[in-house]
């Protein structure tokens, strides 16, 4: 028997130990394992790139990040040719499974080349992404998302040490290109000043200015606090929700990946905003200092915690052992996804978890009525409809703000949301 593994979209920490646990599996269960070299790349353009895992090739990888058998962004879906090529090529490989081990593109990709195959390859998926936006069972986070956390806290914990010491202000954007989780994960934990994420906004495109007018009152509150200075932490899902004209405008040759998602990390949101802000303190004879940084790669890059470890080990183990199951005659589906749920494997057939309208993993955004986003917005320096209300409060943030109260009251009062009339 011969198992085939490949990973797609980009790097999370975790990924080797998948790829580890999986392959010791496989070969004490006697079967061959072949790694597939940086996604469906090579499978759709020929010839596959492709080595043989042995135990010891993988017994020690499961604390490194990135993945040793490279990835890429390569979509098989993207048209019919690709999608046959592919499954051409793992016929040619004579695979009797393969392991995918991606996010929401790739667990799209291994259910149409599941169905193309015709029952033929049976393929399992392994949810990764660190933006933890697939809607895995109980609540389960994806693997990666803690470590990136984990680091990204770190890393806002000392923007914030500076700020405090130098009066500056950091516009820090992060992961999530759809949900804002990563972001208000991060903001949350290191006790950011504010964070903002797309959920929060209505439905259809975010205005640039809306964001930064959020930002903006933030900053005024913490100069009527004495405290000119902090970190703002920004999902960078709202580059790719900006109105047309807008992202034409910051980025007019901005490109898009083989799934037809913005390339984000070219958007710059975090100069962008930066920019804008800035320019409206200047305008008003005020000095600030804005240092705008971009956490992603550092993000996704890292070794996994042992968190992470251990969550990959059971996701790898279970990822071959569903497929063994299924060549011993076992009935459930040949195609499926692998997650775990109070600490159990549970196996998701392909389509289960699809959104009916357009086909597609569904998107687990941040829950705006739960007592994890209350939280952590009872915790944030921004505007609220109580310094709206309190005459006192307005008033300092107004002045702050070079403007009468009810001029800022209507100019910013939608911020603070509700009715301030």
């Amino acid at each position: 028997m011969k198992l085939g593994i490949l990973c797609g979209g980009g790097p999370a920490p975790g990924i080797n130990s998948v790829i580890s646990a999986a392959t010791i599996e496989a070969r004490n269960s006697g079967w061959e394992v072949i790694g597939i070299h940086d996604g469906f790349e090579h499978l759709i353009d020929g010839p596959p790139q492709v080595d043989t895992l042995e135990i010891g090739d993988v017994s020690r990888i499961h604390g490194l990040g990135g993945t040793i058998l490279g990835t890429s962004r390569a979509n098989p879906t993207k048209n019919e040719e690709y999608l046959q090529a592919c499954v051409r090529a793992l016929k040619e490989l004579q695979l009797d499974g393969l392991i995918t081990i991606g996010g929401d593109d790739t667990a799209f990709s291994a259910t149409r080349l599941a169905e193309e195959a015709g029952g033929t390859l049976k393929v399992v998926h392994v949810p990764k992404t660190i933006d933890n936006d697939l809607p895995l069972p109980g609540g389960q986070v994806t693997f990666g998302f803690q470590t990136a956390r984990h680091v990204g806290v770190n890393l806002v914990t000392n923007l914030l040490t500076d700020a405090t010491a130098t009066k500056r202000w950091y516009f820090v954007v992060a992961m999530g290109r759809t949900a804002g989780h990563l972001a208000l994960g991060i903001g949350k934990a290191s006790g950011a000043t504010v964070t903002v994420i797309a959920e929060e906004f209505p439905a259809g495109p975010i205005p640039l200015k809306h964001v930064a007018d959020i930002l903006e009152t933030s900053m005024l509150k913490r100069v009527t606090h004495g405290r000119p200075f902090g970190v703002a932490v920004i999902a960078e899902g709202i580059g790719e929700r900006l109105p047309e004209d807008e992202l034409a405008e910051a980025a007019p040759d901005i490109e898009r990946d083989e799934h037809g998602h913005i390339r984000l990390e070219e958007l710059n949101l975090h100069r962008i905003l930066a920019d804008v802000v800035s320019k409206r303190f200047k305008e008003r004879g005020e000095k600030v200092t804005i240092t705008a940084k971009n956490i992603g790669y550092e993000l996704r890059g890292a070794p996994p915690i042992p968190w992470d470890i251990d969550y990959t080990r059971d996701l790898g183990w279970g990822a071959f052992d569903h497929l063994r199951m299924l060549h011993e005659g076992d009935s459930r589906e040949a195609g499926a996804m692998i997650t775990l749920h109070d600490g159990n494997l549970e196996v998701l057939p392909f389509g289960s978890f699809n959104d009916p309208k357009t086909g597609r993993p569904m998107t687990r955004l941040v829950d705006l009525n739960s007592t994890t986003y209350k939280v952590a917005t009872e915790y944030m320096i921004r505007l609220k409809r109580e310094d709206i209300e309190d005459p006192k409060a307005l008033k300092a943030i107004a002045a702050a703000a070079g403007m009468s109260t009810e001029t800022f009251k209507e100019r910013y009062g939608y911020v603070a949301g509700g009715d301030v009339s």
